[in-house]
């Protein structure tokens, strides 16, 4: 009885809470760290559970991949996420949490290749919710995306007149739409 009780309580304090207002929720405003951790957590065992089983493709290596995932990058993504040499832009300094700038190396992650394959497939697919990363699968097929894949794996190790190479093909998303 006293457990239900305490129970009942916490769960009106955190509606009470909730219909409050009080928590800041512009974009210029950080999270606490506890409210943080949870939602890192929360997006990040997400996002590994619902792509542990996606079947990457044996082929993402071959280079017309790389093209046409640098051109897709270049339209679609480089505003958030960045191009080499470039830290920030007046978009990214704006969006909070900010994007991974996915031209560097994250080797703090050391998961192999394919759990990347997968992850980074999943969440171009799906978007994350409240995060400002669209759910680009609406109007791209898996193919496209996949390209994208291959471009996101080898993207670190590109210069920026690599970057520029491979990302002035012209979108393979304009060309198959």
């Amino acid at each position: 009885m006293c457990i239900a009780f305490v129970s009942g309580m916490v769960v009106l304090a955190g509606l009470g809470f909730i219909y409050s207002g009080y928590y800041p929720m512009g974009a210029d405003s950080k999270h606490t760290k506890l409210t943080y951790w949870a939602l890192e957590t929360l997006r990040e065992r997400s996002i590994s559970r619902a792509a542990q089983n996606i079947e990457v493709p044996a082929d993402l290596d071959i280079p017309a991949r790389l093209l046409r995932g640098g051109s897709d990058y270049a339209a679609m993504c480089a505003g958030c996420h960045l191009v080499p040499d470039k830290m920030n832009s007046d978009f990214t300094l704006g969006l909070y949490p900010e994007p991974p700038n996915l031209t560097l190396n994250h080797s703090g992650h050391d998961e192999p290749k394919v759990v990347q394959a997968r992850e980074y497939f999943w969440i171009i697919k799906h978007g994350i919710k409240a995060s400002g990363m669209p759910a680009w699968g609406a109007g791209h097929t898996d193919e496209q995306i996949w390209n994208l894949v291959a471009f996101l794996q080898r993207l670190p190790e590109l210069s920026p007149e690599q970057y520029q190479i491979l990302s002035a093909q012209g979108s393979s998303s304009s060309r198959n739409h």
